[in-house]
């Protein structure tokens, strides 16, 4: 399945160009008036939030080499719908960003801000799938897009380094009989031309869902607890972001079986995982004059279909009969797609728009760090938009809960592998500006 075409920011046009960045955050959390609902679980059945455990955010990184930028988001979120990153950009028009410019991030947590809420095409009214939130949806895109502009207006000299490290024992794979996960943690240090700490990325693959349905607080989730844990460690006002990799089949390891709570399990995973990521930091190098590339592969995705199996796991949790998911498939799915690139030093993300299978993660990143020759290639989960699960074809054969939300098929994971490499490729080869078939 061809690409319809690849846009590409190029690389430094003058060797060494120094690299700026900047930085900022601002608070998602909905205001308790506004009677947001929690995504991630359709027993829930779009009941408000009772509350706030802890706030969420969204967080974003601007670079720039003089010559070209981009704003890399990150946000405590469940997942955005295809039609939440135009609005954003529609938001930023008067200061000419492009889509390829802008990756968005969601950490997937299940104690955060309904997908669904976010999705002006859900007219539905499916409490299980969750309802459109018109305000929730235009303080999102209002919130992530300043986010953004805020960043870009405090750009300063960085040194980069990226690393990574292998971490057994910390997620675990969730399909029946499967035993393969993805153990690789990669952290992004970003330090002031002076040495001091601008901000981290960290990337690391496990679902957030220690909370279950009947937790119906605001929360990060372990993620949130991992970025104030590590911004505590490191100190100097230094900005944490992660982001998920492909965790489509990974769940995290609680660190206690001592009858903690949900909300303490998620807790002490965090802030456990920061002290180690922290351990990972200091050692991390720095250098200046790191190259800042980036580009977009656009998809055509395979056409929309539910598995067998939708009824009986996806369809009995969403209230889903035959003929709604009919309408689902018609209304709700799309029918393209992008995968985004983001290539700083060492670092090369490779943007999934969906929740992927670790193995089909892992083959990516190998083959794509060969081919644009980049150490530390990782995987960006549910990047810019969630449009389903991503499996094997002998994977979405075997059916199960992934399997029924993966709405294009058994040829979509080679689909979007096969577009991931093939701009992983044209990013390394294309010259700057380039727009290939």
């Amino acid at each position: 399945m061809m690409a319809a075409a690849f846009v590409v920011g190029g690389v430094s046009r003058v060797p060494g160009a120094e690299l700026t960045a900047g930085v900022a955050r601002v608070d998602l959390t909905p205001p308790m008036s506004m009677k947001a609902s929690l995504g991630g679980y359709g027993a829930r059945m779009n009941k408000p939030a009772t509350g706030v455990h802890d706030r969420i955010f969204g967080k974003a990184m601007v670079l720039s080499d003089g010559d070209k930028r981009f704003a890399l988001v990150t946000a405590d979120v469940l997942g955005l719908p295809p039609a939440f990153k135009p609005a954003v950009l529609k938001a930023l028009a008067e200061d000419g960003w492009g889509k390829e410019q802008v990756m968005l991030l969601p950490s997937h947590s299940h104690t955060s801000i309904d997908m669904s809420a976010l999705n002006p095409k859900n007219v539905l009214k499916i409490p299980q799938i969750g309802l459109f939130h018109k305000e929730l949806y235009e303080l999102t895109v209002a919130n992530l897009a300043k986010v953004i502009t805020q960043a870009a207006a405090k750009l300063e000299p960085v040194k980069v380094g990226t690393d990574s490290i292998r971490l057994k024992g910390w997620n675990r794979n969730r399909r029946k009989g499967n035993t393969l996960t993805d153990d690789e943690l990669t952290i992004t240090r970003v330090d002031k031309a002076d040495g001091k700490p601008l901000a981290v990325l960290v990337n690391w693959t496990a679902h957030p869902t220690f909370m279950d349905h009947p937790d119906m607080m605001f929360s990060g989730g372990w993620p949130g607890h991992l970025q104030r844990t590590l911004e505590a460690l490191i100190g100097g006002g230094v900005t944490v972001m992660y982001c998920n990799g492909a965790e489509g089949d990974q769940s995290a390891v609680a660190r206690s079986d001592s009858g903690e709570s949900n909300w303490e399990k998620a807790e002490r995973y965090g802030r456990e995982l920061a002290l180690v990521v922290w351990r990972a930091w200091e050692k991390t190098k720095t250098a200046r004059g790191s190259r800042l590339d980036y580009g977009q592969e656009r998809v055509k995705l395979p056409k929309a279909a539910y598995h067998p199996d939708f009824m009986k796991t996806g369809g009995d949790e969403y209230g889903l009969s035959p003929e709604l998911m009919q309408t689902v498939l018609a209304v709700l799915v799309p029918r393209l797609t992008a995968i985004g690139y983001l290539r700083v030093g060492d670092l090369l993300v490779v943007g999934i728009p969906g929740e992927m299978a670790a193995g089909l993660g892992m083959d990516i990143k190998k083959e794509v760090g060969q081919r644009a020759g980049a150490k530390h290639p990782i995987i960006g989960g549910l990047a810019d938009e969630w449009i389903s699960y991503i499996l094997s074809a002998d994977e979405y054969a075997k059916g199960g809960y992934e399997s029924s939300v993966s709405f294009y098929g058994p040829t979509l994971a080679q689909t979007l592998v096969d577009a991931a490499v093939r701009g992983a490729s044209r990013l390394k080869a294309s010259p700057a500006g380039a727009t290939a078939p």
